[in-house]
């Protein structure tokens, strides 16, 4: 242990934490003392915790915002940066939760695992030991969330999970990784612009807060958005394409687009939607006319995290267009 710098470690659950006999129900999880004992030596000094130890299809926003606060103190305290542990079902959505509210220079770190320590060549020591080091690197620093996996270093703002399997299920679509983890140094190619964290929310505003993800699929009626905006404060659509939605669903969005923010995004998981390309009914320019706001590269699950913490924050709808607009 180099003793060079300390890295403050949050063990949330996960397949990484899984433990039992292959084939059989693998559910036992390990504590992050266990977990970090699997490393052998540390690369670095870790300071452990282990606040939750749940699948991350269970954690919640609130679950989430409790560790960023955690987090924040032990780098308060004297931590170089933090790495987190947790499932890879959410891990996208949680990073850029993390991205999005994370005030600090410090590195913050999500990893996990796709193979459990059941199984045959687990991949999560590695994962965890790469995330270290780029949790400790200087040159990882004001570089907001960031997600490694596989020796590759993601901007959490860019990377999606792409594969149900896959050990290189983590993949950022429209500009690649960041860099990579090579001889147990952060080599960075490429940077994120900076971005500024949002402000005006409360974590009881946000848990108050209820925005909805509507899939546009073939021949649907739209029938499931009824009465929205009698339950819901904003949504999200993932359209087709660029960024459409048949032509009998305009009838239906429109009094949603009028009690609530509205947000178009594209279903394709790559790329951005459009503004000015397609007219027709139910087309990028049409629903944009009557009010939708544009959600440019940022994909479906990523907005929904994005407008619920704007809307929790009392953002209006020429500030949520900014804050989607500055993301690509």
């Amino acid at each position: 242990m180099s003793g060079e710098a300390r890295v403050a470690y949050f063990a949330l659950g996960g397949t990484i934490s899984m433990t039992g006999r292959a084939g059989a129900d693998v559910v036992a999880r390990l504590t992050g003392h266990e977990i970090i004992a699997g490393l052998g030596e540390p690369p670095i000094e870790v300071e452990v915790h282990s606040p939750y130890a749940v699948p991350s299809a269970s954690l919640t926003f609130a679950d989430v915002l409790d560790v960023v606060e955690r987090a924040a103190k032990a780098v308060a305290d004297g931590a170089a940066g933090v790495v987190v542990t947790q499932g890879t079902d959410t891990l996208e959505e949680t990073a850029f939760l993390i991205d999005s509210v994370w005030a600090s220079d410090a590195p913050f770190v999500v990893t996990g695992a796709m193979r459990n320590p059941s199984l045959p060549g687990p991949d999560g020591p590695a994962n965890l030991a790469a995330a270290l080091h780029v949790a400790a690197a200087p040159e990882s620093r004001g570089r907001g969330a960031l997600v490694v996996f596989s020796d590759e270093i993601h901007a959490a703002r860019h990377v999606r999970k792409t594969h149900a399997t896959s050990v290189a299920t983590f993949v950022s679509g429209d500009i690649g990784p960041l860099g990579h983890v090579l001889e147990g140094r952060a080599r960075f190619l490429a940077s994120a612009p900076a971005r500024a964290p949002l402000s005006g929310w409360t974590r009881d505003r946000v848990e108050q807060t209820r925005v909805a993800l509507y899939t546009a699929t073939l021949d649907d009626d739209g029938a499931t958005l009824a009465g929205l905006e009698r339950t819901h404060h904003g949504l999200v659509i993932a359209g087709f394409g660029v960024g459409h939605v048949p032509e009998w669903l305009v009838p239906v969005l429109d009094p949603l687009i009028a009690a609530m923010p509205v947000v178009l995004t594209s279903r394709a998981g790559n790329g951005s939607v459009l503004a000015d390309t397609y007219g027709a009914p139910g087309g990028e320019r049409d629903l944009l006319a009557r009010g939708v706001i544009g959600g440019g590269f940022v994909h479906p699950y990523k907005a929904r995290v994005l407008l619920r913490l704007l809307v929790a924050a009392g953002a209006g709808r020429p500030e949520i267009a900014d804050a989607f607009a500055a993301l690509g």
